[in-house]
């Protein structure tokens, strides 16, 4: 299986701060990769050295197979890769309607596609013409989502999507994500939420203190309790 994303030895330096210390990993094309780890272990940096918000200082980062380490953000969104942040970014003095609009690069939102997010997200239809600002954490969440899914993308970057919302929503964000699955997206999935970990992954990277510790199936791992522990620092209260 080839391996849409690679990256090989990559260092990034937040000021001071060594974040990334030598990150070594690919992500299989077709398929979603986790990328699990303690708060602070460096998940959130590593996204967002891969979508050229802080350059790495060492190492290369390849999409395809091309360089991609030097590029500026909008460059490498615009080679097809999309990307929703943990602080669920939207635009929120615009409607619903005009954040998708621009999110899409392509031309005019397709509307086979508008009703396949809708199916998922009826309240983004119910809340077509409001400002997003005005729209509940779960229901920015899901606008943040489905600004990344509103044209197809050849790579997913998603950081903790589940996180702080009901779990409700959480599983109509899981059955989301698989049917994103299902359509051959590749996806690198950051996520705390072990359940949806368990539920979504393919692959599993496991990081800390900037570097990866672990990889494997993300089947063995969910199957490997004391690992889960010695890696995570889960409890048996996580699987129940």
């Amino acid at each position: 299986m080839s391996a849409l994303l690679k990256l090989t030895g990559v260092e990034t330096y937040i000021g001071r701060y060594h974040i990334l210390q030598g990150v070594d990993f690919e992500v299989p094309e077709g398929r979603t990769t986790m990328l699990l780890g303690r708060n602070g272990a460096g998940k959130t940096t590593t996204l967002r050295t891969i979508m050229g918000l802080w350059q790495p200082k060492n190492g290369s980062i390849t999409l395809a197979g091309e360089p991609i380490e030097k590029l500026a953000t909008p460059d490498i969104a615009q080679r097809g890769v999309g990307y929703v942040p943990e602080s669920m970014a939207v635009f929120s003095d615009l409607t619903v309607k005009e954040n998708l609009v621009l999110a899409a690069r392509n031309g005019p939102l397709d509307d086979a596609q508008l009703a396949w997010i809708f199916g998922f997200f009826p309240a983004l239809k119910k809340f077509w013409l409001s400002r997003a600002g005005s729209l509940s954490g779960g229901q920015k969440q899901m606008l943040s989502i489905a600004r990344a899914i509103v044209e197809p993308r050849k790579l997913l970057l998603i950081d903790e999507p589940t996180k702080g919302l009901a779990p409700a929503i959480v599983m109509s964000l899981i059955e989301c994500l698989k049917e994103i699955k299902r359509r051959g997206a590749t996806i690198l999935l950051v996520e705390q939420n072990f359940h949806a970990a368990r539920e979504l992954g393919d692959h599993v990277l496991v990081m800390d203190n900037g570097t990866i510790v672990h990889r494997g199936e993300m089947a063995a791992l969910a199957a490997d309790v004391p690992l889960q522990e010695r890696l995570l620092g889960l409890s048996l209260e996580a699987h129940q």
